[in-house]
């Protein structure tokens, strides 16, 4: 099997039509069965993603067999063709609003997976902003559309016939829109803030969102995003929790 990529604690193979996500022996055996199972729910609403086949045990570890898809990534596309950024900017906002069409009722629901990950930040954010965080989240509206979690460029295949397929749906919650946008704007603002702000206009544009519904979710999903410690970008999401007005 030849390798597609390596995260921590897993790495992507292809075999032949299949793409295999072997997880360390360390990674929760639950977390690998639900994200199964949730990529399952999700390709059951219609929407482009690789088909799943198979959970498995490879020499020891768990493993996520599903259909591979043959094509470069829309960030790849992005990064070799500005000039047509609007374009592709486009088709990425597109896609997104075509998955917050759906509805998947039996998916976790993204308040409860956010107020799960505020309570767990005691070491990193002191009690009076995870109290502020709470509240604020308790405060916004209850939607049930499904969000990717991790919406970017880079979790966009497109093929050799210009078809988009949609991957990595580990973090899939039901919830609200607006809280999906914020982080895929964060996503985007870690490298590109001119970038970050083009697909924010984008996206309200297209959804008659006003700018400022989006912007009250930065703080709340900047915090849950720090649960992971990821080098390098504490401080930067810590500057968006601290954030109360927007301009």
């Amino acid at each position: 099997m030849d390798v597609i990529a390596k995260r921590p604690e897993k790495v992507i193979y292809r075999d032949g039509d299949n793409a295999v996500k072997v997880f360390s022996a360390k990674f929760p055996k639950s977390d690998i069965l639900n994200e199964a199972l949730n990529q399952a729910r999700v390709e059951e609403t219609g929407l482009p993603i690789p088909a799943l086949k198979e959970v498995s045990v490879v020499n020891g570890e768990w493993a996520i067999t599903m259909e591979y898809v043959e094509g470069r990534t829309l960030a790849e596309i992005m990064e070799e063709d500005p000039d047509n950024i609007d374009k592709y900017m486009e088709q990425f906002v597109d896609l997104q609003i075509l998955v917050q069409s759906k509805k998947c009722p039996l998916l976790n629901k993204l308040k409860d997976k956010m107020n799960r990950k505020i309570s767990s930040l005691g070491g990193q954010l002191d009690a009076t902003i995870r109290y502020e965080l709470h509240t604020r989240l308790e405060g916004m509206p209850k939607h049930n559309k499904v969000c990717h979690g991790d919406f970017n460029p880079s979790n966009i295949i497109i093929d050799k016939d210009g078809n988009p397929h949609i991957i990595d749906w580990s973090h899939v919650t039901q919830g609200n829109g607006a809280a999906d946008a914020a982080r895929t704007y964060l996503l985007f603002a870690l490298k590109d803030r001119a970038l970050a702000d083009k697909y924010l206009d984008l996206f309200c544009k297209k959804t008659d969102t006003a700018r400022q519904y989006v912007q009250q979710w930065l703080p709340i999903v900047a915090a849950s995003k720090l649960v992971k410690r990821i080098p390098g970008e504490e401080e930067f999401l810590k500057s968006w929790v601290d954030v109360v007005d927007y301009q």
